[in-house]
């Protein structure tokens, strides 16, 4: 089902290690917690930040930003991106930039991290440590950066995960040693190591997975023309990504699990936010979509279900039965 045409591959520039130290260390610094010791609640953070935060990249990043599958106020979206942000991804207008520019390349050569062009490494993570994909093609993600406070942020990416990582230690400080005031000792060192670093890192590669790994393994439901593919357990893994090929056919949806038994926790999430009207307007599956098997399949589909839908009557030409009813 897969596009099996052979691509000539872009010239990609090397990473630079110098100018990538501060992704080695964000690596290292887990293992600060061999000095420390990490306690019950540390552990507990870290799955905590994990699951949170992918909820975050998964159903903000990617859903919102990356697709607009759903609509919001104003400062929730500034909220959105906040939280986004402190997964320490970069900015929410970069991020969705290149995510963008992704769909529109899949799985050819202008694809920033195609798997099937450059490799496992560098779809990966490659093009993330190397200099080619820096800075945020504003033009792509102009919807957006119309807003000022999110062009600040995204300037300024660092200052969430900056926030959460002190708000970490100090509750480290607190549940650890007993006072907030121990959060620059061992006690919200621990913290900050295990709950904060490590997670962080594994956030880091369940997100990266989808770029590499649902490219590469898994089945295919829908001829897209690239390598997407779908997984239950990188769906578990990423709280609903998995369903890849699913959403590489019909991107703008909400859900990427179209069918019931495809678990997708992020779209449960969404549908929570809405139904506590932070958000609204969550974009579905058209069955004609849903059982299909490629694009001109789906417009056979449509013509069908349309054609068997009974014609909506005109308000003023119903029944003097209905207007009995009415009166």
């Amino acid at each position: 089902m897969s596009n099996t045409t052979v691509l000539s591959p872009e010239k990609r520039s090397k990473p630079v290690l110098k100018q990538e130290i501060a992704f080695i260390i964000v690596h290292l610094l887990p293992l600060g917690a061999l000095w420390t010791g990490a306690t019950l609640f540390d552990w507990i953070l870290c799955v905590a930040l994990y699951v949170g935060r992918m909820l975050w990249v998964t159903g903000g990043y990617h859903r919102y930003f990356a697709h607009k599958s759903y609509r919001t106020s104003r400062w929730f979206q500034f909220v959105i991106a906040w939280l986004a942000q402190t997964s320490a991804q970069k900015g929410a207008l970069w991020w969705a930039a290149h995510h963008r520019h992704h769909h529109r390349h899949s799985d050819t050569p202008a694809d920033p991290h195609s798997m099937k062009i450059y490799g496992f490494w560098y779809s990966h993570v490659g093009w993330i440590v190397g200099p080619d994909f820096k800075e945020t093609d504003y033009k792509v993600i102009g919807d957006y950066a119309k807003y000022p406070e999110l062009m600040w942020l995204n300037k300024y990416h660092l200052i969430p995960p900056t926030v959460l990582a002190l708000t970490v230690m100090a509750l480290g400080g607190w549940v650890n040693g007993g006072s907030v005031l121990a959060m620059f000792t061992s006690a919200g060192f621990s913290s900050l190591f295990i709950g904060f670093f490590l997670s962080t890192v594994i956030l880091y590669h369940g997100t990266f997975s989808i770029n590499s790994i649902m490219h590469k393994f898994g089945k295919q439901r829908y001829n897209t023309g690239d390598e997407s593919r779908n997984s239950l357990w990188l769906a578990l893994l990423t709280l609903g990504e998995g369903w890849h090929n699913n959403h590489h056919y019909y991107e703008t949806s909400s859900r990427q699990g179209f069918f019931w038994w495809e678990v997708d926790f992020t779209w449960y999430m969404l549908r929570g936010l809405q139904a506590v009207g932070l958000i609204h307007d969550l974009k579905g599956v058209p069955d004609h979509i849903k059982f299909s098997k490629d694009k001109d399949h789906a417009k056979e589909l449509r013509k069908q279900y349309d054609a068997s839908r009974p014609p909506v009557k005109p308000a003023s030409e119903k029944s003097v039965e209905e207007e009995h009813a009415i009166q």
